[in-house]
C-alpha cells in the first residue's frame, strides 16, 4: 500500500543579538504544509547559551517576542490581523528576510509522510 509523501517547507528561527556580528542562537521551528493547511511553531530559549551572547536584550523581552511569533504562527486571534491568514501566508510573512534580532533562515523544501514526525526530528537536529 502506498504512503503519500507530504511537501512541507521549514526554517529555523534564529535569535541574532548584534545583527552587525551575524552571531545567532537557534531558538525555535517553523514549519507549513500548504496541501494540508497545516503550521506547526515550537520555541525552545536555552537560558544558558543565550547568556553566552553580549545581548541588548533581555530573556524576558526576548521571551515575549517569541511568544508574539508563536501566536501568529499558530493562528491566535489574540495575535491580531497577520494571525487570520491562511497557513502559507503567515509562514511567509513570518519567514520573510528581516534585518531585526528576531530572524528565520531561509525556507527548505522537503518531503514525509509524517508532518509531526518530521518536525519533532528537524526540531532535535536544528534546535535542541
Amino acid at each position: 500500500m502506498p504512503t503519500d509523501k507530504h511537501l512541507y517547507e521549514y526554517a529555523v528561527i534564529r535569535y541574532v543579538p548584534k545583527v552587525e556580528r551575524e552571531e545567532f542562537l537557534n531558538v525555535g521551528l517553523i514549519m507549513m504544509c500548504k496541501r494540508h493547511r497545516w503550521l506547526r511553531v515550537e520555541i525552545l530559549l536555552p537560558e544558558a547559551r543565550l547568556a553566552a551572547f553580549d545581548s541588548p536584550v533581555s530573556s524576558g523581552e526576548l521571551a515575549r517576542q517569541l511568544t508574539i511569533f508563536t501566536s501568529v504562527g499558530r493562528g491566535e486571534r489574540s495575535a491580531g490581523p497577520i494571525a487570520a491568514l491562511e497557513p502559507e501566508e503567515r509562514f511567509r510573512w513570518l519567514t520573510a528576510v528581516k534585518s531585526s534580532s528576531l530572524q528565520t533562515s531561509r525556507p527548505h523544501p522537503g518531503l514525509t509522510t509524517d508532518l509531526d514526525a518530521e518536525f519533532l526530528r528537524l526540531f532535535d537536529e536544528l534546535v535542541r
